[in-house]
């Protein structure tokens, strides 16, 4: 399978609502929002867009440990950010457009973009299969001193 720039999140569902957004003080988030901000040159780290920038949490899986952890929260424009979270834009409505620029910022074909997303659902399942998933945000402590 082809590698891609812009990639899809397969986040189980059992680890919905543990958004940092939601479980950091709203002076916290504001910390570490701004900070991916600054270090991405306030432009989008994927695509290069500039202009307003939303915070995307960028988390590992290792299925074996149950383990969600916390690799670093970038800064990403809301056309990207979208494609991370493609099944919420599919259900906002927001699809096609997402799976379009999925497409022009991958350079690939409207199959390529199916086989990416055929992937992504597989994972996803395969991940729905496990609980007791654990969340691990060591590296906010280790950037910010945030527990």
């Amino acid at each position: 399978m082809k590698e891609y720039k812009l990639t899809f999140e397969a986040v189980p569902e059992e680890c919905w609502g543990y958004s940092l957004y939601h479980i950091l003080s709203p002076a916290d988030w504001d910390k570490v929002r701004k900070d991916a901000y600054r270090r991405a040159g306030y432009k989008c780290r994927i695509c290069g867009a500039k202009g307003r920038l939303e915070a995307h949490e960028k988390w590992s899986y290792d299925e074996k440990e149950r383990l969600q952890k916390l690799e670093d929260v970038l800064a990403l424009c809301h056309n990207c950010h979208e494609v991370k979270h493609i099944s919420r834009a599919y259900l906002v409505g927001r699809g096609t457009d997402a799976a379009e620029h999925f497409m022009r910022v991958n350079g690939c074909s409207q199959a390529e973009f199916h086989a990416a997303l055929e992937k992504m659902n597989e994972e996803y399942a395969a991940r729905n299969k496990i609980e007791g998933w654990v969340t691990d945000i060591t590296w906010l402590k280790g950037k910010f001193g945030i527990n």
